[in-house]
């Protein structure tokens, strides 16, 4: 691990456990846990950050792999987005698989984690769209063994911080066994940051579609009213069809939901039309949102 930084880091601690992990960060309050560093070492490099310690994560065995738990799979934090992107996690979550493969270039797809994906919050986040459709949740580790559970978009809102020596140890999805699909738009070719991200989640026993756009705001936004919209038009005894028609006006209800016109002014006058900038993101976003659930749906 090397950076350009100044002041070099004065303690490192490599813990064997998620418990052990806690209680490193409760006796260094000022340390920062670290995984595949990504985010971590560039903020590092570009002076944005000076941490006083670090606590390592990777020695942790039950961060990098995952169990079944009463209709859920209960993700590591320490997962890669390599190893979400294999065939056998592919099987299980279709969506999270899809958005680690394109999360970037191989040495970070190597080295970034889920849970790093879901600490750091970025917009741009790829898994953090796949995870608010899903409606996961975390499970939160604490001082003296406590756990937790609060749901991925309570985080992501600011609704329910990590408290001071507390980690996020894994991540609950529940399988669906139904297909599932991300997209995402970059701003060149191949692996990039996304400009916009649409998830769509097919839930056959609730007859739901879950949709969440990513890239566009501080946090995924789910357009619920489009939602339930398209849900009432599936036929979920049948093949699940809809004609080119229903799925471009889902991507306009989507995308007008997430990226709405100007209100008009309080005199009454016609509002300011949008940016060229804002109606291309726009068009993009109903892009994804048509093509993703045109895919889930075949």
């Amino acid at each position: 691990m090397t950076t350009h930084a100044p002041q070099a880091t004065q303690s490192v601690t490599l813990p064997a456990s998620l418990d052990e992990a806690v209680a490193a960060l409760g006796a260094m309050p000022a340390a920062v846990p670290v995984a595949g560093g990504t985010d971590l070492m560039s903020a590092v490099n570009k002076g944005l950050l000076r941490p006083s310690g670090l606590v390592g994560l990777g020695r942790i065995s039950e961060l990098r792999g995952w169990h079944y738990q009463d209709g859920h799979a209960l993700l590591g934090a320490g997962l890669t987005h390599a190893r979400m992107g294999r065939p056998d996690f592919a099987a299980l979550i279709p969506a999270l698989a899809a958005s680690a493969r394109a999360a970037g270039p191989p040495q970070i797809r190597n080295a970034g984690t889920l849970g790093g994906n879901i600490a750091t919050a970025a917009p741009t986040g790829d898994a953090l769209p796949v995870l608010a459709a899903l409606e996961a949740e975390l499970v939160i580790a604490g001082p003296d063994g406590a756990r937790r559970e609060i749901p991925v978009s309570h985080l992501l809102a600011g609704r329910d911080m990590l408290e001071p020596a507390e980690l996020i140890g894994f991540v609950r999805v529940p399988l669906l066994h139904a297909p599932q699909v991300f997209l995402k738009a970059t701003g060149r070719t191949g692996p990039g940051r996304a400009t916009a991200s649409v998830a769509i989640v097919l839930d056959p026993a609730r007859r739901g579609v879950r949709c969440a756009v990513g890239a566009i705001a501080p946090m995924p936004l789910r357009p619920l009213e489009a939602e339930r919209w398209i849900a009432s038009l599936i036929d979920w005894d049948g093949e699940r069809g809809l004609a080119p028609d229903a799925l471009a006006a889902f991507g306009e209800y989507v995308a007008a939901a997430c990226i709405p016109d100007h209100a008009p002014p309080a005199d009454g006058g016609e509002a300011p039309p949008l940016p060229p900038a804002v109606l291309h993101l726009r068009r993009t976003v109903a892009a994804l949102a048509r093509r993703a659930l045109g895919r889930a749906l075949s």
